[in-house]
């Protein structure tokens, strides 16, 4: 089967979207976690048309989006390996399974390890203790910014989470300690990313900057991405996703947040002849998802709608679109972290008949590896393709 001429896939990851507690939920403390139906519940129905249209209320039953009567392929998604986070998340949606789970440190990390973080970086550490962002600034930040000294925290995630005020600490200071501390992090103690995250501001009134930048373990394995690019397949990452697979795309572009990310990949629908474009949009999590605002999550959905809108103007016949998820955040759920969930799955393609799919979210990359190049990836690589 030859390659057809100008085509491109784009998926677009909704940051902690998810639909619905997956069969081992419980034992990451998740039984009982729908992030959107929860959503739905408590902002009094969603208003989402476009959605609605494709058939987001066909996947899960969601106040104020009803099924229609003619979805696009739809369904739920879920890993193949352990993990709720963006790491395990997006590397799944291309075919990479992480061997065993990766550490977290519910207590804090250990002395000693923060003696090395200390070491390498020259600073001061601070905190050390599981936390949400803004919390872990709220309360050391002043420190911080008088002492320059970088607070360290984490979550239920495989996190090492440094923040640091933007006066004491440059933004190209904290990404070498990042980077420095991401060397550092190996064998037991390979977390899945190393985060910088900069603030700026006064006592009462810190808030981050846009200088967020992940460290991520490299993959364990070869993904869909390796394979597209091995047949010459441009990979365009929009936001976080270029630093979720290091060295593993073409370019990267701005994402910072979702309107940047958004203009981002509306820009690249309006340029690129083909190729494949994978965005992350971040703030159903970073800004809404972790700190439960229903408004602030809702209003952000609805941004996306107004989004997806515009994009399917720009498809063409030879065009691919996937929206899904990485995980859950449930806003119902004790504690402000990430939920282990089903993620959501509608795909925009010539040929789609509408039907239901449910399987791993490895199907997603196996899907752009077949309409982009017009045949399978390797074997090795897992996934089944819902495309034609």
């Amino acid at each position: 089967m030859s390659a057809p001429a100008a085509r491109r896939a784009v998926v677009v990851v909704l940051d902690a979207c998810g639909v619905g507690a997956l069969p081992d939920a419980a034992d990451y403390g998740d039984a009982g976690t729908n992030t959107l139906v929860h959503l739905a519940r408590e902002a009094g129905g969603l208003d989402l048309p476009q959605l609605q249209a494709l058939g987001l209320g066909s996947i899960v039953a969601l106040d104020g989006v009803p099924p229609t009567s003619a979805p696009v392929l739809h369904g739920r998604l879920h890993p193949l390996g352990p993990g709720k986070d963006s790491t395990t998340g997006h590397w799944e949606l291309m075919g990479v399974v992480a061997p065993a789970p990766l550490p977290t440190y519910p207590h804090g990390f250990p002395s000693e390890l923060i003696a090395a973080i200390e070491r390498v970086t020259g600073r001061r550490v601070i905190g050390n203790a599981t936390s949400d962002g803004l919390s872990a600034i709220e309360e050391l930040g002043e420190r911080a910014r008088r002492d320059g000294a970088l607070i360290v925290y984490t979550s239920q995630d495989s996190v090492l989470q440094i923040a640091a005020h933007v006066e004491a600490v440059t933004g190209e200071e904290l990404h070498a300690a990042c980077a420095a501390v991401r060397r550092l992090m190996t064998g037991e103690h390979a977390v899945g990313r190393v985060i910088a995250r900069p603030f700026d501001g006064r006592e009462g009134d810190f808030e981050r900057t846009d200088g967020r930048r992940d460290f991520t373990l490299t993959p364990p394995a070869a993904s869909h991405l390796d394979t597209l690019r091995a047949r010459g397949v441009p990979v365009h990452a929009v936001g976080k996703v270029a630093q979720l697979f290091p060295g593993g795309v073409d370019e990267a572009h701005p994402g910072a947040t979702n309107a940047e990310a958004i203009a981002s990949t509306t820009a690249l629908l309006r340029g690129l002849d083909g190729g494949f474009v994978f965005t992350n949009l971040i703030e159903t999590d970073q800004v809404y998802g972790h700190r439960k605002d229903i408004a602030g999550f809702h209003a952000a959905l609805r941004a996306i709608d107004a989004a997806v809108t515009e994009w399917l103007a720009l498809l063409g016949p030879h065009d691919l679109l996937v929206l899904t998820a990485d995980h859950g955040c449930d806003p119902l759920h004790p504690g402000t972290d990430h939920t282990r969930e089903h993620a959501p799955l509608l795909a925009r393609f010539a040929g789609d008949r509408g039907g239901r799919h449910d399987g791993p979210l490895a199907d997603v990359g196996a899907s752009v590896v077949r309409w982009l190049t017009g045949a399978d990836g390797p074997a090795s690589v897992p996934g089944t393709p819902f495309t034609p």
